[in-house]
């Protein structure tokens, strides 16, 4: 970020007391300060750079220190928490495996894994009902991959080889991850790049104006790539940068093309599913039908799982015990995933996100009106959305502003995480699926007020 971090000095700030947030000491809190120097000694520094919270606890939609202070939370951990934090379901389902207990049991079958996996592929299309459950999200999006370059190249031969992604694209930090993401500068480490691996422009519709899909196909032509070449196109359904989404004229376009020409189409779900945008999948906007959707984050609410759920003849191409993963289906995140989809079903949190996104939108809209120059655009569907900050005058990402309206919003008791996107420009709102209106317009209110005071 450019030149702007979280002030670590404690400073006075006016005490807060509402329902949904409360103040009552300087922030930092000086005496979490000791906390932040253990974690400087023994972390390394990419570590840091989040709001200076110390988290004692964390419930619904409120996050807790141990000094009497209580954030409104609009992170969800980062769209992990969309069921809520600390939901008693899923502690009760985890304390059930503890007292059994069943801790881990590598790639040997229980029960709860075929419950699970049954369950994530009655969420996708038919025919797209094989589940292969992993630990992180880029695990997901390297096993997407391997699966849909295995299946070019048994289809079409070494040619058919080629996995195509989109500039400004985040699929994870490990060394396959990001040889298909889109920011050059998370690649610098790799030095030499291998082929086969291309990135196409984002049609984001504010950097990138021109949202045709002859965009995609004049690149793949700018660099020698045919139909014939392709293995899979992979792309988050929203990019995380933003939240960017794929114009739907343009998404629609891709999925008829990959179909058109046998080529896997990927469907990055990490960030955006378990309805997070109003649908249960953020590709659900866009009329089309992957091959492979990956999955993370929300599918838990809580502890790390992730999975692939993708067609039965690509995910059946490799033989018993090839393919594995030594926590793939360990029983606790296994557990909290069985609760949280429940949850989700039965507390209708897909539906409510869009009622509650019908809420967001328009006040981000407003919010971007009363400062054009400053906020370019503003972003959102569902319960996730964004207001990107621009230098005046410009499409220049303003990481200081950016930083500067979230420390505010920390210091009234608004959590959100560190400003996200090209440059740290990016305002990125995501409050639990399970947030209650009356809180959510607190939130605007607050977000707003901050922006008053920064941009005003």
């Amino acid at each position: 970020m450019a030149g702007h971090k979280y002030n670590l000095t404690p400073v006075v700030v006016p005490p807060v007391e509402t329902p949904y947030r409360r103040i009552v000491t300087s922030l930092p809190v000086p005496e979490s300060l000791p906390i932040f120097e253990r974690l400087a000694k023994y972390e390394p520094l990419s570590m840091q750079g989040q709001p200076p919270v110390i988290w004692d606890r964390a419930e619904g939609c409120q996050i807790h220190d141990r000094w009497g202070n209580m954030w409104l939370d609009w992170s969800s951990c980062v769209l992990v928490s969309n069921a809520g934090h600390g939901r008693p379901e899923i502690c009760q389902a985890l304390r059930q495996i503890i007292d059994r207990p069943l801790l881990a049991t590598y790639v040997f079958a229980h029960e709860g894994r075929a419950e699970l996996c049954e369950m994530l592929a009655k969420t996708a299309p038919e025919g797209l009902d094989k589940v292969f459950l992993l630990s992180t999200g880029a695990e997901a999006t390297e096993n997407a991959v391997k699966l849909a370059r295995t299946y070019g190249v048994r289809k079409g031969g070494p040619r058919k080889h080629v996995i195509v992604s989109f500039g400004g694209a985040f699929h994870g930090r490990t060394l396959g991850a990001q040889m298909i993401g889109g920011m050059p500068n998370l690649k610098e480490w790799i030095v030499e790049l291998p082929s086969g691996f291309v990135n196409v422009p984002f049609p984001d519709g504010f950097r990138c104006e021109n949202t045709s899909f002859d965009l995609f196909l004049g690149s793949l032509a700018e660099q020698g790539i045919t139909a014939a070449d392709v293995a899979g196109v992979i792309t988050e359904s929203y990019q995380g940068i933003g939240p960017n989404f794929l114009p739907d004229d343009y998404a629609r376009a891709l999925g008829d093309w990959c179909l058109a020409n046998d080529v896997v189409l990927i469907m990055d779900e990490v960030q955006s599913g378990f309805g997070r945008t109003g649908k249960y999948y953020c590709w659900e906007h866009y009329d089309l039908v992957p091959d492979l959707i990956c999955c993370g984050k929300g599918i838990s609410s809580s502890l790390p799982i992730s999975a692939v759920i993708g067609r039965n003849d690509i995910m059946g191409m490799y033989p018993p015990g090839s393919m594995t993963s030594t926590h793939s289906a360990s029983p606790l995140p296994v557990a909290a995933a069985i609760e949280n989809l429940k949850i989700i079903e039965r507390e209708n949190l897909v539906a409510r996100s869009a009622a509650m996104g019908d809420i967001l939108g328009p006040a981000l809209d407003r919010i971007q009106a009363k400062y054009p120059d400053c906020i370019g655009a503003s972003l959102h569907r569902g319960l996730v959305g964004g207001l990107l900050m621009v230098i005046p005058g410009s499409k220049d990402p303003d990481a200081d502003t950016a930083l500067a309206i979230n420390e505010k919003c920390f210091q009234k008791g608004l959590l959100m995480f560190a400003p996200v996107g090209l440059g740290g420009g990016c305002i990125k709102i995501a409050p639990p699926l399970t947030i209650p209106e009356d809180a959510l317009r607190e939130g605007i209110a607050v977000l707003e007020e901050a922006c008053d005071e920064v941009l005003g």
